[in-house]
Protein backbone atom coordinates (compact mmCIF):
# COMPACT_ATOMS: atom_id res chain seq x y z
CA UNK A 1 0.00 0.00 0.00
CA UNK A 2 0.97 4.11 -0.29
CA UNK A 3 1.28 5.56 3.03
CA UNK A 4 2.37 8.88 3.92
CA UNK A 5 5.70 8.24 6.37
CA UNK A 6 6.91 11.03 8.52
CA UNK A 7 10.38 10.59 8.87
CA UNK A 8 10.92 13.16 11.65
CA UNK A 9 9.44 16.52 13.00
CA UNK A 10 9.82 18.92 10.33
CA UNK A 11 9.27 21.26 7.03
CA UNK A 12 6.26 19.18 4.97
CA UNK A 13 9.34 17.71 3.27
CA UNK A 14 9.53 15.07 5.96
CA UNK A 15 6.59 13.72 4.84
CA UNK A 16 6.99 11.41 2.08
CA UNK A 17 5.09 8.44 0.33
CA UNK A 18 6.23 5.37 0.85
CA UNK A 19 5.50 1.85 0.12
CA UNK A 20 4.47 -0.32 3.10
CA UNK A 21 3.27 -3.85 4.04
CA UNK A 22 -0.49 -3.71 4.67
CA UNK A 23 -0.75 -3.98 8.51
CA UNK A 24 -3.04 -6.99 9.82
CA UNK A 25 -5.29 -6.48 12.39
CA UNK A 26 -5.35 -8.23 15.84
CA UNK A 27 -8.14 -9.42 17.75
CA UNK A 28 -9.92 -6.68 18.90
CA UNK A 29 -8.52 -4.13 16.37
CA UNK A 30 -9.95 -3.26 13.01
CA UNK A 31 -8.28 -2.75 9.40
CA UNK A 32 -9.84 0.08 7.30
CA UNK A 33 -9.44 0.88 3.86
CA UNK A 34 -9.11 4.55 3.45
CA UNK A 35 -11.10 6.64 1.48
CA UNK A 36 -10.40 9.96 2.54
CA UNK A 37 -8.53 11.45 5.72
CA UNK A 38 -8.86 15.37 7.25
CA UNK A 39 -6.13 17.20 8.32
CA UNK A 40 -6.04 19.29 11.49
CA UNK A 41 -4.71 21.79 13.42
CA UNK A 42 -2.74 19.31 15.84
CA UNK A 43 -1.57 17.09 12.24
CA UNK A 44 0.74 20.44 11.80
CA UNK A 45 1.49 20.33 15.52
CA UNK A 46 2.66 16.80 15.30
CA UNK A 47 4.44 16.90 11.70
CA UNK A 48 6.28 20.35 13.29
CA UNK A 49 7.47 18.91 16.42
CA UNK A 50 5.06 20.47 18.60
CA UNK A 51 3.30 17.14 20.19
CA UNK A 52 5.29 14.72 22.93
CA UNK A 53 5.29 11.10 22.89
CA UNK A 54 5.65 10.27 19.35
CA UNK A 55 8.11 7.80 17.84
CA UNK A 56 9.36 8.62 14.47
CA UNK A 57 9.31 6.94 11.33
CA UNK A 58 5.52 7.25 11.84
CA UNK A 59 2.22 7.39 9.86
CA UNK A 60 0.52 10.81 10.61
CA UNK A 61 -3.15 11.26 11.22
CA UNK A 62 -5.46 11.46 13.89
CA UNK A 63 -8.60 10.47 11.55
CA UNK A 64 -9.78 8.71 8.84
CA UNK A 65 -12.98 7.84 6.41
CA UNK A 66 -12.98 4.19 4.72
CA UNK A 67 -14.58 1.25 4.90
CA UNK A 68 -13.92 -2.21 7.22
CA UNK A 69 -11.70 -4.25 5.58
CA UNK A 70 -11.12 -6.66 8.38
CA UNK A 71 -12.18 -6.53 12.04
CA UNK A 72 -11.31 -10.14 13.77
CA UNK A 73 -13.33 -10.66 16.87
CA UNK A 74 -15.48 -7.54 16.48
CA UNK A 75 -18.86 -6.40 15.72
CA UNK A 76 -18.28 -4.73 12.74
CA UNK A 77 -18.39 -6.30 8.99
CA UNK A 78 -16.13 -6.03 5.52
CA UNK A 79 -17.91 -3.26 4.00
CA UNK A 80 -19.31 -1.28 6.60
CA UNK A 81 -18.55 2.58 6.10
CA UNK A 82 -17.02 3.59 9.42
CA UNK A 83 -14.94 6.83 10.73
CA UNK A 84 -12.06 6.66 12.65
CA UNK A 85 -10.35 8.86 15.45
CA UNK A 86 -8.39 9.73 17.97
CA UNK A 87 -7.13 7.29 20.68
CA UNK A 88 -3.44 7.61 19.67
CA UNK A 89 -3.69 7.57 16.19
CA UNK A 90 -0.65 8.87 14.49
CA UNK A 91 1.52 8.95 17.43
CA UNK A 92 1.27 5.73 19.59
CA UNK A 93 0.91 3.79 16.08
CA UNK A 94 0.23 3.99 12.76
CA UNK A 95 -2.34 6.77 11.45
CA UNK A 96 -5.11 7.67 8.98
CA UNK A 97 -2.89 9.22 5.63
CA UNK A 98 -2.53 5.62 4.58
CA UNK A 99 -4.24 3.52 1.83
CA UNK A 100 -4.92 1.07 5.02
CA UNK A 101 -5.08 1.52 8.34
CA UNK A 102 -5.49 -0.50 11.86
CA UNK A 103 -6.86 1.06 14.86
CA UNK A 104 -8.76 -0.31 18.00
CA UNK A 105 -12.56 -0.90 17.77
CA UNK A 106 -12.96 1.83 20.51
CA UNK A 107 -11.54 4.38 18.13
CA UNK A 108 -14.20 3.38 15.58
CA UNK A 109 -17.45 4.84 14.81
CA UNK A 110 -19.57 3.15 11.97
CA UNK A 111 -22.14 5.06 10.03
CA UNK A 112 -25.02 4.61 6.90
CA UNK A 113 -24.34 7.41 4.35
CA UNK A 114 -24.01 8.00 0.70
CA UNK A 115 -21.89 10.99 0.90
CA UNK A 116 -18.97 11.99 -1.56
CA UNK A 117 -16.00 10.50 0.60
CA UNK A 118 -14.48 14.09 0.46
CA UNK A 119 -17.85 15.13 2.66
CA UNK A 120 -17.61 12.60 5.10
CA UNK A 121 -13.64 12.82 5.57
CA UNK A 122 -14.62 16.19 6.45
CA UNK A 123 -16.55 15.25 9.12
CA UNK A 124 -15.62 13.19 12.07
CA UNK A 125 -12.72 14.78 14.40
CA UNK A 126 -14.21 18.66 13.35
CA UNK A 127 -17.80 17.15 14.55
CA UNK A 128 -16.46 15.80 17.47
CA UNK A 129 -14.38 18.63 18.51
CA UNK A 130 -17.63 21.25 17.84
CA UNK A 131 -19.93 18.59 19.51
CA UNK A 132 -18.12 18.44 22.64
CA UNK A 133 -17.01 22.13 22.91
CA UNK A 134 -20.88 23.18 22.57
CA UNK A 135 -22.11 20.37 25.12
CA UNK A 136 -19.25 19.64 27.18
CA UNK A 137 -17.45 22.93 27.12
CA UNK A 138 -19.82 25.13 26.99
CA UNK A 139 -23.64 23.37 27.64
CA UNK A 140 -24.75 25.82 25.09
CA UNK A 141 -28.45 26.54 24.80
CA UNK A 142 -31.30 27.54 22.70
CA UNK A 143 -31.66 30.97 22.53
CA UNK A 144 -28.10 31.91 23.72
CA UNK A 145 -25.15 33.73 22.13
CA UNK A 146 -22.14 32.74 21.03
CA UNK A 147 -19.10 33.77 20.32
CA UNK A 148 -16.20 32.00 17.97
CA UNK A 149 -12.90 33.49 17.89
CA UNK A 150 -11.51 32.15 14.50
CA UNK A 151 -15.04 31.56 12.84
CA UNK A 152 -13.51 30.56 9.45
CA UNK A 153 -11.42 27.22 10.60
CA UNK A 154 -12.94 24.17 9.96
CA UNK A 155 -14.08 23.88 13.49
CA UNK A 156 -15.15 27.74 13.77
CA UNK A 157 -17.80 26.90 10.58
CA UNK A 158 -18.91 23.43 12.59
CA UNK A 159 -19.39 25.32 15.90
CA UNK A 160 -21.48 27.85 13.53
CA UNK A 161 -23.07 25.03 11.98
CA UNK A 162 -24.29 23.24 15.44
CA UNK A 163 -25.10 26.13 17.32
CA UNK A 164 -27.22 27.15 14.90
CA UNK A 165 -28.62 23.68 14.45
CA UNK A 166 -29.33 24.01 18.37
CA UNK A 167 -31.28 27.55 17.75
CA UNK A 168 -28.45 30.25 19.04
CA UNK A 169 -27.62 33.79 17.86
CA UNK A 170 -23.73 33.49 16.47
CA UNK A 171 -21.10 35.90 15.98
CA UNK A 172 -18.32 34.52 14.64
CA UNK A 173 -14.31 36.28 13.79
CA UNK A 174 -11.99 36.74 11.12
CA UNK A 175 -8.90 38.71 10.70
CA UNK A 176 -9.43 38.91 6.84
CA UNK A 177 -12.23 41.23 5.44
CA UNK A 178 -12.49 38.99 2.46
CA UNK A 179 -13.96 35.82 4.11
CA UNK A 180 -16.67 38.15 5.97
CA UNK A 181 -19.31 37.23 3.54
CA UNK A 182 -18.10 33.38 4.16
CA UNK A 183 -19.36 33.71 7.29
CA UNK A 184 -22.68 35.36 6.90
CA UNK A 185 -23.38 32.71 3.85
CA UNK A 186 -22.32 30.83 6.60
CA UNK A 187 -25.96 31.32 8.58
CA UNK A 188 -23.67 33.31 11.01
CA UNK A 189 -26.08 36.40 12.54
CA UNK A 190 -23.19 38.68 13.38
CA UNK A 191 -19.50 38.24 11.27
CA UNK A 192 -17.13 40.23 12.84
CA UNK A 193 -13.28 41.65 11.89
CA UNK A 194 -10.74 40.31 13.66
CA UNK A 195 -8.22 43.55 15.01
CA UNK A 196 -7.14 41.48 18.03
CA UNK A 197 -9.31 43.74 20.05
CA UNK A 198 -13.71 42.62 19.38
CA UNK A 199 -14.75 43.17 23.03
CA UNK A 200 -16.23 46.58 22.63
CA UNK A 201 -18.11 45.16 19.28
CA UNK A 202 -19.46 42.00 20.72
CA UNK A 203 -20.90 44.15 23.32
CA UNK A 204 -22.35 46.84 21.11
CA UNK A 205 -24.17 43.89 19.77
CA UNK A 206 -24.65 42.13 23.36
CA UNK A 207 -24.38 44.91 25.81
CA UNK A 208 -23.76 42.99 28.89
CA UNK A 209 -21.37 40.14 26.76
CA UNK A 210 -22.34 36.90 25.67
CA UNK A 211 -23.21 33.88 26.76
CA UNK A 212 -20.55 31.93 25.53
CA UNK A 213 -17.34 31.70 23.58
CA UNK A 214 -15.46 29.65 21.71
CA UNK A 215 -12.35 30.62 22.44
CA UNK A 216 -10.17 28.93 18.66
CA UNK A 217 -7.08 31.64 18.04
CA UNK A 218 -5.47 30.43 21.37
CA UNK A 219 -3.95 32.37 24.17
CA UNK A 220 -2.73 35.82 22.41
CA UNK A 221 -6.68 36.31 21.91
CA UNK A 222 -8.19 34.56 25.07
CA UNK A 223 -8.20 37.54 27.66
CA UNK A 224 -10.07 39.38 24.72
CA UNK A 225 -12.54 36.74 24.30
CA UNK A 226 -12.91 37.11 28.17
CA UNK A 227 -13.64 40.59 28.19
CA UNK A 228 -16.54 39.74 25.54
CA UNK A 229 -18.25 37.52 27.94
CA UNK A 230 -21.08 38.10 30.29
CA UNK A 231 -20.83 37.74 34.53
CA UNK A 232 -21.58 33.91 34.64
CA UNK A 233 -20.74 33.74 30.93
CA UNK A 234 -18.38 30.95 29.85
CA UNK A 235 -15.24 30.91 27.29
CA UNK A 236 -14.73 27.53 26.15
CA UNK A 237 -10.85 26.99 25.23
CA UNK A 238 -10.71 24.19 22.36
CA UNK A 239 -8.20 25.95 19.85
CA UNK A 240 -4.94 26.63 18.87
CA UNK A 241 -4.52 28.54 14.76
CA UNK A 242 -1.96 30.94 16.89
CA UNK A 243 0.31 27.69 18.37
CA UNK A 244 0.12 29.44 20.85
CA UNK A 245 -1.37 28.09 24.27
CA UNK A 246 0.47 28.30 27.10
CA UNK A 247 -0.49 31.45 29.61
CA UNK A 248 2.73 33.17 30.81
CA UNK A 249 2.66 34.62 34.61
CA UNK A 250 -1.31 33.53 35.20
CA UNK A 251 -3.03 35.23 37.88
CA UNK A 252 -6.26 34.36 37.55
CA UNK A 253 -7.88 37.20 39.72
CA UNK A 254 -6.36 39.75 36.99
CA UNK A 255 -6.93 37.33 34.19
CA UNK A 256 -9.94 36.47 34.00
CA UNK A 257 -13.14 39.11 34.98
CA UNK A 258 -15.25 38.72 37.35
CA UNK A 259 -17.68 36.30 37.28
CA UNK A 260 -16.70 34.87 33.92
CA UNK A 261 -15.98 30.49 33.63
CA UNK A 262 -13.16 29.26 31.76
CA UNK A 263 -13.42 25.67 30.96
CA UNK A 264 -11.18 23.67 28.12
CA UNK A 265 -12.63 21.21 25.44
CA UNK A 266 -10.25 17.94 24.14
CA UNK A 267 -11.87 14.75 23.49
CA UNK A 268 -12.28 11.95 21.36
CA UNK A 269 -13.96 8.63 19.59
CA UNK A 270 -16.10 7.80 22.37
CA UNK A 271 -17.26 11.62 22.56
CA UNK A 272 -18.99 11.27 18.90
CA UNK A 273 -21.65 8.42 19.75
CA UNK A 274 -22.74 7.19 16.57
CA UNK A 275 -26.03 8.69 16.73
CA UNK A 276 -24.59 12.01 16.39
CA UNK A 277 -22.52 11.41 13.90
CA UNK A 278 -25.17 9.78 11.58
CA UNK A 279 -27.80 12.81 12.42
CA UNK A 280 -25.09 15.19 11.13
CA UNK A 281 -24.35 13.63 8.60
CA UNK A 282 -27.95 13.36 7.74
CA UNK A 283 -28.74 16.84 7.44
CA UNK A 284 -25.28 17.08 5.73
CA UNK A 285 -27.31 14.80 3.34
CA UNK A 286 -30.53 16.38 3.30
CA UNK A 287 -29.18 20.00 2.70
CA UNK A 288 -30.38 21.13 6.19
CA UNK A 289 -26.59 21.82 7.15
CA UNK A 290 -23.14 21.98 6.28
CA UNK A 291 -19.89 22.22 7.87
CA UNK A 292 -18.14 24.70 6.07
CA UNK A 293 -15.93 24.86 2.95
CA UNK A 294 -13.88 22.06 2.00
CA UNK A 295 -11.01 22.04 -0.06
CA UNK A 296 -9.68 18.49 -1.79
CA UNK A 297 -6.27 16.87 -2.33
CA UNK A 298 -4.91 14.07 -3.89
CA UNK A 299 -2.84 11.81 -1.24
CA UNK A 300 0.32 12.62 -3.90
CA UNK A 301 -0.42 16.50 -2.70
CA UNK A 302 0.16 15.73 0.76
CA UNK A 303 2.51 18.60 1.00
CA UNK A 304 0.16 21.13 -0.02
CA UNK A 305 -2.40 20.22 1.64
CA UNK A 306 -0.19 20.21 4.66
CA UNK A 307 1.60 23.75 3.33
CA UNK A 308 -2.68 24.93 3.29
CA UNK A 309 -3.14 24.21 7.10
CA UNK A 310 0.06 25.56 8.21
CA UNK A 311 -0.41 28.65 7.01
CA UNK A 312 -3.76 29.40 6.89
CA UNK A 313 -4.32 30.05 3.64
CA UNK A 314 -7.79 28.29 3.38
CA UNK A 315 -10.65 28.32 5.23
CA UNK A 316 -12.52 25.60 6.56
CA UNK A 317 -11.52 22.04 6.20
CA UNK A 318 -9.12 20.22 4.21
CA UNK A 319 -9.45 16.79 3.10
CA UNK A 320 -6.88 14.32 1.35
CA UNK A 321 -8.67 11.43 -1.00
CA UNK A 322 -6.86 8.18 -1.36
CA UNK A 323 -6.31 6.72 -4.77
CA UNK A 324 -9.73 4.29 -4.21
CA UNK A 325 -11.41 7.77 -2.21
CA UNK A 326 -11.35 9.40 -5.76
CA UNK A 327 -12.86 5.77 -7.67
CA UNK A 328 -9.48 3.99 -8.24
CA UNK A 329 -8.90 0.85 -7.37
CA UNK A 330 -6.61 0.16 -4.10
CA UNK A 331 -2.86 -1.53 -3.86
CA UNK A 332 -4.17 -4.27 -1.36
CA UNK A 333 -1.89 -7.67 -1.70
Amino acid sequence: MHAVVLTGPGPVENLRIQELPIPEPRPGWVRIEVKAFGLNRSDHHMRAGLAEGVQYPIVPGLEAAGVVDAAPGSDLRPGQRVAALMGGMGRAYNGGHAEYTVVPRSSVVPFRSSLPWEVVGAVPETLQTAHGSLTTGLDLRAGQSLLIRGGTSALGFAAAALARDLGATVLATTRQPDRLDALASHGVDHPLLDDGSIAHEVRRLQPDGVDAALELVGTPTLPDTLRATRVHGTVCFAGMLSDQWIVHDFYPIAYIPRGVRLTSYSGGSADLPAPVLQRFLDLIGDGALTLGPLHTYPMEQIHDAHRAVETNTVSGKVVVLTPSGRGRAGRKR
